[in-house]
């Protein structure tokens, strides 16, 4: 603030969306790593780990589609989970240059444990909500994200 009166940064910077959602990330960012510091695991690296719950077996760039990741960084974040014993990549055997990426029990625990500290992260980023507020959020975000994903240098697939 500038002698107790507006901030005329902050009007400009707050009637912007993308310096919004931008901020928001990193505060979400910073809630997570609050709820993971234990375990020492990245929102990219759960989101990751969380698809490949849900969809065992993709490749890896099906697996980079699934949650926005370039093929090169799929690469390294599924090598780093690898060599921490919670992936496993198998030679797809109708086409070897392809891996499917799979969860190892380590890594179905960890999804399993870890899912509470994923939702407290959330629940303490939208707490400031009502629970329909909350709802139109989530409505309002989905819909960006399915109108724009194509402007994304990763696109969503599916969408």
């Amino acid at each position: 603030m500038t002698d107790g009166k507006t901030d005329p940064a902050k009007e400009l910077l707050f009637a912007r969306p993308g310096f919004l959602v931008r901020r928001l990330h990193q505060i979400h960012v910073a809630m997570f790593m609050e709820e993971f510091k234990s375990e020492n695991i990245t929102p990219v690296q759960y989101g990751l780990l969380t698809a490949v719950a849900a969809l065992p077996g993709l490749d890896q760039t099906a697996l980079g589609q699934e949650v926005g990741l370039d093929r090169t960084t799929t690469a390294d974040v599924v090598k780093r989970l690898e060599e921490r014993g919670l992936l496993e990549r198998r030679p797809n055997p109708s086409d070897r240059r392809t891996r499917h990426v799979q969860l190892t029990a380590q890594g179905q625990t960890l999804v399993a444990e870890l899912h509470v500290n994923m939702s407290r992260a959330q629940e303490r980023m939208l707490e400031p909500l009502r629970p329909a507020e909350k709802a139109i959020l989530m409505d309002l975000m989905r819909r960006l994200v399915e109108a724009n994903n194509q402007y994304s240098r990763t696109i969503l697939r599916g969408i």
